[in-house]
């Protein structure tokens, strides 16, 4: 009797593709999407963007119109914001550093990822713009929200113009791009980080709360010692 061919892996794989469903196959060119633009940044055509991700290109622009459509659905995946992280911040039935612990080592669980790293590096180099609702929500929904806890908690004065408000802000940066750096030392330059990432961010909360506060009242007393002399 005549043996059949043992099926290849590319033809189980071709097979297996051809009976996904709609959204199955869709989310299925999103993750590839997502492990080629990590790796690879977001240059390059479509032709050679389907290539890599293992699809033809009309079947690419028959679930994306457009590169930058598949892009702007990557980023999304990606950059999921967490609605709790809000209640977090501001929930003064805890303690202000227990709040911040809470928050920043979730937070951090979600941005210390290889893809979250390297894609807000990418976008932020080669799509001129993709990342300022990020930067946006970030600062109306943390930055903001955090430095008016602290005033709270510290019994500090709220800014009384817009170059106080940014001052603040500079501050709450400090520890932001501490941890995003974490980040970038593994992801970015392959450096070794702390093995133990909790104490970590836990200490990198503490130097802010210990220094941020005597900055910003430095701030208000700077400030009225100079309207005091005119």
């Amino acid at each position: 009797m005549e043996s059949r061919a043992t099926p290849t892996e590319d033809d189980v794989a071709a097979k297996s593709t051809r009976r996904l469903l709609p959204e199955e196959r869709e989310q299925q060119i999103v993750e590839k999407a997502i492990q080629h633009f990590t790796r690879n940044g977001f240059g390059g055509s479509t032709r050679e963007l389907a290539r890599q991700i293992g699809v033809t290109q009309p079947l690419l622009y028959r679930y994306f119109e457009s590169k930058d459509a598949l892009i702007e659905r990557v980023y999304n995946e990606v950059f999921q914001w967490r609605p709790d992280w809000e209640r977090q911040i501001a929930d003064r039935s805890q303690p202000l550093p227990e709040r911040l612990y809470a928050f920043y080592l979730d937070y951090s669980s979600v941005i210390l990822r290889e893809e979250w790293i390297r894609l807000f590096i990418f976008a932020g180099l080669t799509h001129e713009g993709i990342n300022n609702k990020y930067l946006g929500k970030l600062r109306t929904k943390v930055f903001l929200p955090v430095l008016a806890e602290v005033r709270e908690a510290f019994g500090i004065a709220a800014p009384r113009n817009a170059a106080e408000t940014d001052a603040e802000i500079e501050m709450i940066w400090s520890l932001h791009a501490a941890i995003f750096y974490i980040g970038v030392r593994k992801w970015v330059y392959g450096l070794k980080v702390p093995a133990d990432l909790d104490a970590t961010i836990c200490q990198k909360v503490d130097l802010f709360l210990n220094g941020a506060p005597a900055a910003m009242q430095k701030l208000r007393e700077k400030k009225r010692g100079v309207s005091s002399d005119t």
